[in-house]
């Protein structure tokens, strides 16, 4: 097991997004603006990272029955405080993202890394995975919301890219322009791993 590998697979080959596909709620409801998806990036990576760190430490002593309860229970805990952060420091970027952050709580993605990961290896390698994961998640979202912010309002990070005569597609910022971003994605990277293969 190499550190730089658990490090960079979440980044492309196990992308949460785009190549496990989890955590898609948030993903689909907050990656209408870059900022919004920066903020969720940070918010999940954060958690990831922490709750990670405890499963680690404490999976030698957690009974198996109540395995699940207690990594949600860790879970909780780094996402109040991450939740009472962006209250205190970013009111408006909270009230953005809304009941999002909250329900990182039941991301598939943090609690499928302590589960299929954390519970299993060392703190260090534990560390890499949250962050490469991370990292993965965060530029998914970035990537979502770059396409959506640029068609469904000409802007990136609020700043006019398409000029004053450009028509936005409004589409892009509701939900069925979240659906049709994904999908759209999703085939491209499939596209592009069957050419690679094929390639081979």
């Amino acid at each position: 097991m190499s550190a730089m590998n658990e490090l960079i697979k979440g980044i492309y080959k196990e992308n949460p997004i785009f190549r496990i596909v989890l955590g898609l709620c948030p993903v689909l409801a907050v990656s209408t603006s870059i900022s919004n998806a920066i903020g969720m990036g940070i918010a999940a990576t954060f958690v990831l990272i922490c709750s990670n760190i405890i499963v680690s430490m404490i999976r030698k002593g957690v009974p198996p029955k109540i395995r699940i309860p207690v990594f949600i229970v860790v879970i909780a805990a780094f996402v109040s405080l991450v939740e009472m952060l962006m209250q205190a420091f970013q009111p408006a970027l909270f009230k953005s993202l809304g009941i999002f952050v909250p329900l990182i709580v039941v991301n598939c993605i943090i609690l499928g890394r302590a589960e299929a990961f954390a519970s299993r290896n060392g703190v260090f390698y534990s560390i890499m995975d949250a962050v490469g994961m991370g990292i993965g998640f965060t530029l998914g979202l970035i990537f979502i919301a770059s396409f959506r912010e640029l068609i469904g309002d000409g802007k990136l990070l609020g700043f006019p890219i398409m000029g004053a005569s450009y028509e936005p597609v409004l589409l892009m910022i509701l939900a069925p322009g979240a659906f049709i971003t994904m999908g759209l994605m999703l085939g491209f990277f499939n596209f592009m791993d069957i050419r690679k293969a094929n390639k081979k």
